[in-house]
């Protein structure tokens, strides 16, 4: 982890704003704190930040709101934070461009793990291990399954010539299933692979983000061809391809 990530942290309760800039100040982050979804629209539009961490619960606006307008422009990482208790909230946020979410009320300990995990993962790719016995490919190899182009120089993928749209966590799972072409991977290893944190038992981020990046890359989401489930076992990502 760079120890000058640059932060972002829309939180409208002042309390936590100021606990969290210091806990995550002194773990090497230099935070930019922004009160309304406004202030961080604007921070956004005027200066680069490494991550964002988001409450959905905003006094001006909702934060879904603000990822949807961000992600227009930017793959930029995006935590969200949200008090909500309905699932279906953390599943739009996921679906609309977040790459993680974390339930208040929350260990600090728990929001700089997955801090640390949605920044390192794009970093942690170039280093993926191959099957054994197998030559690893080089970070940059541009990869082709016919009509699918997966450009990890440019972090960017597309079909028949046109980009698809993906966040960069999406991304990242499309690369590590290319990657592994023919090959069952679980969602443990999925997120072993990604450097990220254990699932829990009923987590089912991962199959969120999978549906978007099937949207984004399948001709027919409902009748994939690219990116198979394998019931009881995980994903495969299929080694040829029209």
């Amino acid at each position: 982890m760079n120890p000058v990530d640059r932060i972002l942290l829309v939180e409208d309760d002042p309390r936590l704003a100021e606990m969290l800039t210091e806990y995550l100040g002194q773990a090497g982050f230099r935070v930019t704190h922004a009160a309304t979804g406004r202030a961080a629209l604007d921070h956004l539009a005027a200066a680069e930040i490494d991550a964002l961490i988001l409450d959905l619960m905003l006094p001006d606006m909702d934060g879904l709101d603000v990822c949807r307008q961000l992600r227009a422009s930017s793959d930029v990482p995006v935590l969200m934070l949200t008090a909500r208790g309905d699932a279906i909230d953390r599943i739009v946020g996921l679906e609309i461009g977040a790459d993680d979410y974390l339930p208040k009320p929350f260990e600090p300990r728990e929001l700089l793990a997955r801090l640390r995990a949605i920044l390192r993962r794009r970093v942690d790719l170039r280093h993926i291990d191959a099957p054994p016995g197998a030559t690893p490919p080089a970070a940059d190899a541009f990869l082709r399954f016919g009509r699918l182009e997966i450009d990890p120089a440019a972090h960017a993928a597309r079909l028949d010539g046109v980009p698809c749209e993906l966040t960069a966590y999406q991304f990242d799972l499309l690369l590590v299933l290319a990657r592994h072409a023919g090959r069952v991977l679980s969602r443990d290893a999925l997120m072993d692979l990604l450097k990220g944190e254990p699932l829990e038992a009923f987590d089912r981020s991962i199959d969120v983000h999978m549906s978007r990046i099937r949207a984004a890359v399948e001709d027919d989401p409902k009748k994939p061809r690219r990116i198979i489930t394998v019931r009881g076992a995980g994903y495969l990502f299929a080694k040829v391809q029209d």
